[in-house]
């Protein structure tokens, strides 16, 4: 079972919101970038990028990150992960590096992410957007743009659902082991 909690015009408009909630943060678009976390933070950061655009003027560099070699629980499993390469736009030295994901839950993912965005140089400062956090943080980590925060008990999910990736625009709160469709 599933409900949907956002639909495509809030999500839309919310995405609005966390575009220029960043740009207020960063006094402007001088020296930042959106790196999306593979998978579904792509394509919310090309979104962002494009709202940016649309009221600033100014493009905003926008790459991509991949976190799976930098995750802690590599040991743990079976297979290495699927690794896709991560690419950003420009060199990230001295830039304002907003991370950007769709689900902010235990926050080992952006610790993975902190350490893979070091490979690419010293940013001046990293930031972090989401579209929702559903709380159950195992480390130290808070996000610095919440598209909107859901109270989940462990036995539920977020599923953020991108036209890019999924078809549709929506985002549902579905009971663990039960697919949404």
């Amino acid at each position: 079972m599933s409900d949907q909690v956002m639909n495509a015009e809030q999500l839309s408009r919310t995405i609005r919101r966390l575009a220029h909630e960043i740009v207020e943060n960063n006094r402007g678009t001088q020296d930042l970038v959106l790196a999306g976390l593979l998978t579904r933070g792509v394509p919310l950061a090309q979104r962002l990028a494009a709202e940016i655009e649309a009221f600033e003027g100014t493009p905003v560099p926008v790459g991509s990150l991949d976190v799976a070699l930098f995750r802690d629980d590599l040991r743990s499993r079976d297979t290495l992960p699927h690794v896709r390469p991560s690419e950003l736009p420009q060199d990230i030295e001295g830039c304002t590096v907003v991370l950007v994901d769709d689900v902010l839950y235990t926050g080992r993912t952006i610790r993975a992410a902190l350490d893979a965005i070091f490979e690419f140089g010293r940013p001046a400062r990293i930031r972090l957007a989401v579209m929702v956090d559903r709380g159950h943080r195992e480390l130290p980590i808070r996000p610095d743009f919440v598209g909107r925060n859901i109270p989940t008990s462990l036995g539920q999910e977020v599923s953020v659902r991108l036209k890019e990736q999924d078809g549709e625009d929506g985002v549902y709160l579905e009971e663990r082991g039960v697919a949404v469709g």
